[in-house]
């Protein structure tokens, strides 16, 4: 019998950098078990340092644009992930949401200085949703 994939939706602000890669992550690690969307409370564009460093470990976000939250609503959703404060606080009820998880990431849109000190600061971010998404959804 053929079990459905579990939804999985990431909120954050701009729906630009850290609900973009907590979904595209969700989707490479596993795919197999969630289907991952992610959306803003007030979208944006994907940032394109998120997008370079997502390419450098395989993850292609090139095609991935910002979405509200509000394209979710009435869809059965039974994870709904918020990965910053604001989102938080703005989304106090989700509907159609069944659980609620949050943890905050540091915002890579807000990171300051050359090229290379943006992209290390991506990667850390990057890097530290991926062991979170490890940790929280791998043993599901």
């Amino acid at each position: 019998m053929h079990t459905p994939k579990q939804k999985v939706l990431f909120l954050c602000t701009h729906n630009s950098a850290r609900s973009q890669m907590a979904e595209g992550l969700l989707r490479a690690l596993y795919g197999d078990r969630f289907e991952a969307f992610s959306a803003g409370t007030e979208p944006s564009r994907v940032n394109p340092y998120v997008a370079r460093a997502m390419a450098e470990i395989g993850i292609d976000l090139s095609t991935h644009r910002s979405k509200h939250m509000k394209d979710f609503f009435g869809q059965n959703i039974d994870y709904v992930v918020t990965v910053c404060d604001n989102a938080k606080e703005a989304c106090p009820f989700f509907p159609g949401g069944a659980q609620r998880i949050h943890h905050s990431f540091p915002d890579p849109s807000a990171l300051k200085g050359d090229d290379a000190e943006i992209m290390a600061g991506v990667r850390k971010v990057r890097d530290e949703i991926k062991s979170w998404i490890i940790g929280q959804f791998g043993d599901k």
